[in-house]
């Protein structure tokens, strides 16, 4: 059974894309297009993680970040946060993402190999010894 990882974006291109780059590596996918929608997809699906954008519609991300880490069902399901925002505060929201509960944090544009390597160091596959995708590439 492939892991599964939730897409939260208001962006349904970057679904889209997400899905195919995901798929490929071997995921299954599941969205969700705002952030009031998040808890309860997650609750449902039951992901090993979420990768969500900041910038999304009803709830801003850090927002749903912290409504996730709130809910029994949903609060130890690693987060990511991926964002186009790359101004002075940059550091700022990257603090408040990291002390809200991130796993992570991607910021766009972003290639498909990095998306992929953050994906893998966050869900751990049990079977595959530390290390040994890097190695395989290198």
């Amino acid at each position: 059974m492939p892991s599964k990882v939730l897409i939260v974006d208001d962006d349904p291109l970057i679904h889209v894309l997400y899905k195919k780059q995901l798929e490929q590596a071997g995921y299954q996918l599941v969205t969700a297009k705002d952030g009031s929608e998040v808890v309860e997809v997650a609750s449902r699906e039951k992901p090993q993680m979420i990768v969500m954008d900041i910038l999304i519609t009803q709830m801003d991300g850090i927002a749903a970040l912290r409504e996730l880490k709130k809910h029994d069902e949903t609060k130890e399901i690693p987060v990511v946060i991926a964002t186009a925002s790359v101004t002075a505060h940059y550091s700022l929201t990257k603090k408040e993402c990291e002390t809200s509960g991130a796993a992570g944090f991607l910021t766009k544009p972003f290639s498909p190999a990095q998306l992929i390597a953050e994906v893998k160091r966050v869900i751990q596959d049990p079977s595959t010894p530390p290390g040994a995708a890097e190695q395989k590439s290198g």
